[in-house]
């Protein structure tokens, strides 16, 4: 099979704001695929353009073969789509918004099943106005889900709610990925990019300022871990250097010192044996390696958030 996703010099104005900037990737089958960045980024702004629910001003773009310009019914038909809120009316029970929106499709699947995949069987038939935040967003996955789609398009799943909830809605996007599903979310959740992805583009500003796996983007950006040893008593300020390390630096009065090296594994134990020479107790060890939001600053000079 050929790319699920080709994009090529897309963007997207209006007027004379740019909000995407010829952007390029690809997102291969099977592949979970993350947009990252802070909010304005032009990450939704994408996501529609590839759902075909918004023009694109110029550029090439494929969806499973197909043009989301003018290959619209088509498109439409063969991906789910869970838009960052969803809002349907109040009176309507579970089972029958599944059932409303199984109407708009060529094919689906056993919608009783998926409620009870998704935790919905027990409220199937619950008003909608009924279900708590996270219900609701299991709701909008059943909905992206009817279809059987070939491919998920998930922004920002887990905004707004709390961390059990995300926890769970990760646990369904893990169990899409290892079902072969091909996804592309988008979240300004740093964990979440980490945990759930396969490769990563870091957008900002209308453009791709990184793309790769997030260990990749890691180690090609800083390509340091932090090495944090926090003591009983005090280390000595004459601190030597160490192994492969870079840099160091010591804090709290001299009982934490933070060590960077880019091999971490042949550092660790020469610093271990240096601290015990001097005869002082060692409390505590972190090796923290940088995270995609380290990458950011690095890059962009803000956070995600931002």
């Amino acid at each position: 099979m050929g790319a699920a996703i080709q994009a090529r010099g897309l963007r997207k104005s209006y007027g004379d704001f740019e909000a995407v900037r010829g952007i390029d990737f690809e997102v291969a089958p099977g592949e979970v695929f993350a947009l990252l960045g802070p909010n304005g980024a032009g990450k939704t702004t994408t996501v529609e353009i590839l759902e075909g629910l918004r023009p694109r001003t110029a550029g090439d773009v494929k969806v499973l073969g197909y043009d989301p310009g003018t290959d619209v019914r088509a498109i439409k038909d063969r991906i789910g789509v869970c838009l960052q809120s969803t809002n349907l009316p109040d009176k309507i029970t579970v089972r029958e918004a599944l059932a409303l929106f199984a109407a708009f499709y060529s094919r689906n699947i056993d919608r009783d099943r998926l409620m009870q995949r998704l935790q919905l069987w027990e409220k199937r038939n619950e008003f909608y106005s009924r279900l708590s935040g996270g219900q609701k967003q299991r709701v909008a996955l059943a909905l992206a889900m009817v279809n059987d789609p070939q491919m998920i398009f998930l922004d920002e799943p887990t905004t707004g709610l709390d961390p059990q909830v995300r926890l769970e809605i990760h646990g369904l996007i893990s169990e899409l990925r290892d079902a072969k599903r091909t996804i592309l979310l988008t979240t300004h959740y740093i964990e979440e990019a980490e945990r759930l992805c396969d490769r990563v583009a870091i957008l900002d500003e209308g453009k791709i300022i990184a793309l790769g796996t997030p260990r990749e983007i890691q180690a090609r950006t800083l390509g340091q871990s932090r090495i944090e040893i926090r003591t009983a008593q005090p280390l000595p300020a004459d601190v030597p250097p160490f192994e492969e390390s870079e840099k160091h630096a010591l804090s709290d009065g001299g009982t934490l010192l933070t060590v960077y090296s880019p091999r971490p594994a042949r550092t660790l134990p020469d610093l271990v044996k240096w601290i015990d020479q001097q005869g002082i107790d060692l409390e505590d060890i972190h090796l923290k390696r940088p995270t995609l939001e380290d990458v950011f600053i690095e890059l962009t000079g803000k956070r995600l958030r931002e």
